[in-house]
């Protein structure tokens, strides 16, 4: 990949990955009930999912865009503009953050039980499939090696998410607090909806 393709790549996931949605509230609610290391197990099935996500998209992606490269360029318009759509839809965002409400007492949750409920939460997650599919065939390049490619993506990928979810689950109270602000959960989401519609006009245009 190139020097190019990353600068663009990886500030775009940063901010989507720090922006608080289902997961990341998992990782907060769970780092503040039982504590960063229990929570570990939740995150390794989180990243088991995304990983698999992020590679089914990739794969398909790269398979449409070497059979069928005008329905690729459609695919690429569509996701540009769902991209486009989505960065307003953060600027015009009110700011909220919904925490859920976990009844259950995680402190009597297996570690097998806490990894699935990682992974059924990013599954079940529509947004983290629509981003993926918008976002990633795109930065595929079909003149190089594929492989490398999507090793590179991911690792990338892997690597901010666990990052992102350390964060949160670290952060515990201070970070609700900080996050429960509307100003403060505006900027983040203004930031990444400004980055969302560079990306979106970039993919449009290349």
């Amino acid at each position: 990949m190139s020097f190019a393709v990353l600068a663009v790549f990886i500030p775009t996931f940063i901010f989507v990955s720090v922006t608080p949605g289902m997961c990341m509230t998992l990782s907060m609610t769970l780092g503040m009930t039982i504590g960063v290391r229990r929570t570990l197990w939740m995150m390794a099935g989180e990243l088991v999912a995304v990983g698999g996500i992020a590679f089914l998209v990739m794969i398909g992606g790269a398979a449409v865009m070497l059979e069928y490269p005008s329905l690729f360029t459609a695919f690429k318009m569509i996701g540009g503009a769902y991209l486009l759509w989505l960065g307003i839809q953060l600027w015009q965002s009110k700011g909220k953050m919904a925490i859920q409400d976990f009844n259950v007492d995680q402190h009597h949750v297996s570690p097998t039980e806490l990894a699935m409920q990682g992974f059924v939460t990013a599954v079940a997650n529509p947004k983290g499939w629509a981003f993926f599919i918008s976002l990633l065939p795109p930065f595929i390049n079909s003149d190089q090696d594929l492989v490398p490619q999507i090793v590179v993506m991911l690792f990338l990928i892997l690597s901010i998410e666990f990052a992102s979810l350390i964060a949160y689950a670290s952060g515990g109270r201070t970070l609700r607090r900080f996050l429960q602000k509307r100003n403060n959960v505006q900027v983040m989401n203004r930031i990444a909806g400004t980055l969302m519609v560079g990306v979106g006009i970039w993919l449009a245009l290349t």
